[in-house]
C-alpha cells in the first residue's frame, strides 16, 4: 500500500509538471494582452480551486478554511505579481529562456531566506545556486541587443517574486497554501478586468483561455495532492521534467528553438539544478531507509 501510494505521488507530480510546461505555448499562442490572459487564468483557475478546497474541507468549518487573514492576502498579491510577470516574460522572450531561469526559484529562496529568517545554507545550495547564478547571467546577456532582454529581465524578476513566495509560505505555516494560490488568481481576475479586455477575445483566444485556466488549477492540485505523497526532494527533482518538456512543446508547436547563450545558460542551470535534486533525494532516500 505505501509503495503504491508514493508510485501514485510520482505520477502525480510528474504530471503537473508536463501541464505546468504547456504555460508558455499557451502563452504565445494567445493573441490576447497578459493582463486579458491573467484575468481568464483567474477567474477559471480561482473557482476551480475554490471547488476543490471545499470538497477536501471535510469537517472543517467553512470560514476556517476560507480564512486568509493579512498575511493570507500578503502571500496571495506576492503570488499574482509574479504570476502577471511570469505571463508577460513568456510574451517577451523565448519559452526555453523563462522556463530554466525560473528553475532557480530555489536557489533564490535559499537566499532570501538567510536574509529573513537567517536559515542556514547548505554548501551545495550556496554551490548550485552561484551556478544558477552564473547561467542566468549567460542567458540575459545573450538578450542583448536581440529584443529579448526585457522579457529575461522579466523571467529574472518572476523567479525573485517565487521565491519570496516560497520563503512566505514556510514563515507563514498557518496560512493554508492552496486557498492562498486561489485567492491570487481571483486578484488577478478583478485587475484583469480593469486593465486587460476580457471581452473582446476572439473565439480561438476564447478557447486556448479556457483551457489554460482549467490547465492551471489542475496542475496546482495535482501537484498539491503529489507532494503530499512523496519526500520534498523527490518532487523537485520532480519538477525538473517541466524544463525539457516546454522547451520541447515551444520547438514542436512554435517552431522556436533558443539561442546559443540561452543553451549554454541552461546546459548550467539545468546541471546545478539536477546535482543538488538528486544529492538532496539520495539524502532523503538514505535516512528513510535507516
Amino acid at each position: 500500500m505505501e509503495h503504491s501510494q508514493h508510485m501514485k505521488g510520482v505520477a502525480l507530480v510528474l504530471l503537473s509538471a508536463v501541464i505546468f510546461s504547456m504555460s508558455g505555448v499557451l502563452t504565445k499562442m494567445i493573441e490576447a494582452d497578459g493582463w486579458t490572459i491573467a484575468c481568464w487564468r483567474g477567474v477559471i483557475g480561482g473557482l476551480a480551486v475554490i471547488a476543490y478546497v471545499e470538497a477536501r474541507r471535510g469537517d472543517t468549518p467553512r470560514s476556517k478554511a476560507f480564512r486568509l487573514g493579512p498575511r493570507g492576502w500578503f502571500l496571495a498579491s506576492v503570488g499574482s505579481v509574479a504570476s502577471v510577470t511570469f505571463i508577460y516574460a513568456f510574451k517577451l522572450t523565448y519559452v526555453a529562456n523563462v522556463a530554466v531561469i525560473y528553475a532557480t526559484a530555489p536557489f533564490f529562496a535559499a537566499g532570501l531566506a538567510w536574509l529573513a529568517m537567517r536559515e542556514t545554507v547548505k554548501g551545495r545550495t550556496l554551490i548550485a545556486g552561484v551556478l544558477s547564478f552564473a547561467g542566468v547571467v549567460i542567458i540575459v546577456s545573450g538578450g542583448l541587443g536581440t529584443g529579448k532582454l526585457p522579457g529575461d529581465v522579466l523571467a529574472v524578476a518572476m523567479t525573485l517574486g517565487n521565491a519570496a513566495y516560497i520563503v512566505l509560505i514556510r514563515k507563514f505555516s498557518d496560512v493554508p497554501v492552496v486557498w492562498a494560490g486561489g485567492a491570487s488568481a481571483l486578484q488577478l481576475f478583478v485587475v484583469g478586468a480593469f486593465i486587460g479586455a476580457p471581452l473582446e477575445v476572439t473565439v480561438k483566444d476564447a478557447v486556448l483561455l479556457i483551457f489554460f485556466g482549467g490547465a492551471f488549477a489542475s496542475a496546482v492540485i495535482l501537484w498539491t495532492e503529489g507532494t503530499r505523497l512523496i519526500p520534498s526532494a523527490q518532487s523537485a527533482l520532480l519538477g525538473t521534467v517541466e524544463i525539457p518538456c516546454a522547451t520541447l512543446l515551444a520547438w514542436i508547436v512554435l517552431s522556436e528553438l533558443p539561442p546559443l547563450a540561452a543553451i549554454m545558460g541552461g546546459a548550467v542551470i539545468m546541471s546545478a539544478v539536477l546535482w543538488h535534486a538528486s544529492l538532496d533525494h539520495r539524502q532523503e532516500k538514505h535516512r528513510f531507509v535507516q
